[in-house]
């Protein structure tokens, strides 16, 4: 079965909802079996209010370019057509979630994890990976040497799309279990093999060799005071003589 995955990204007008912020611009890159599909899903949000100063720096999203943009309710449906049933995967996603449940919750909808009961948190994924470690997305395009260059400021699309690259690289010992569930899928088997068909060389030992191989079993025999395949060999031995 095909598995399906949302790579998901979001920007914000500060950093708690609970303070009245809200998602100013969604993105999803879509990716099933582990290869992107090319199918996006990309949103600008008109949050009725201002981004706070340190936001605004962080992604430049001004008051006035977002004042022609759909509420998130104008798109929540088709949002959820998008994201339903696929793992989400998100960078630092108790942030996104946040924000996600929030708006969800505005807009008379159930929580996230009603419609994507999976989420992968890349963030955690890297510090397990690489402890002690910068892990934000930027360090991580660096250290899986994916480029970065274009990103002078955050964007939910570009993110999600950098994040993409950055999972497969986290995840890429995952292929080859892909590769075998679709092989087993597909009814083959592994070629056998005749017993017949091997030709094995046999190489026997010498006369010094064998005498040479029981001085040191007596060695070792003495050493030990009595080993284990010394009885084994005089209790074969005895049995081989009764029924003679």
């Amino acid at each position: 079965m095909a598995k399906r995955q949302i790579v998901l990204d979001t920007e914000t007008t500060g950093l708690d909802p609970k303070l009245g912020h809200r998602v100013i611009e969604v993105a999803g890159v879509e990716l099933v079996n582990r290869r992107l599909t090319g199918r996006h899903f990309h949103r600008y949000l008109n949050p009725g209010r201002d981004s706070d100063e340190g936001a605004l720096q962080v992604h430049g999203l001004t008051t006035e370019f977002l004042s022609d943009k759909p509420k998130f309710a104008e798109v929540v449906d088709e949002f959820l057509e998008y994201i339903t049933g696929a793992e989400l995967i998100i960078h630092n996603a108790p942030f996104d979630t946040g924000f996600l449940d929030n708006e969800l919750a505005l807009a008379r909808r159930k929580k996230l994890k009603a419609y994507c009961p999976e989420v992968t948190d890349t963030l955690r994924m890297a510090r397990e990976l690489h402890p002690g470690k910068r892990n934000g997305l930027d360090a991580l395009c660096d250290r899986y040497q994916i480029d970065n260059s274009a990103r002078t400021l955050h964007g939910a699309l570009l993110d999600a799309e950098l994040l993409a690259d950055v999972y497969l690289a986290m995840t890429r010992g995952q292929d080859s279990l892909i590769i075998e569930s679709e092989t087993a899928g597909t009814g083959q088997q592994a070629a056998g093999f005749s017993r017949g068909e091997l030709k094995l060389t046999v190489l026997r030992a010498s006369a010094e060799e064998v005498a040479a191989h029981e001085a040191q079993l007596a060695e070792i025999d003495k050493a030990s005071g009595g080993a284990v395949w010394t009885a084994m060999s005089a209790d074969k031995g005895t049995l081989e003589a009764k029924q003679r």
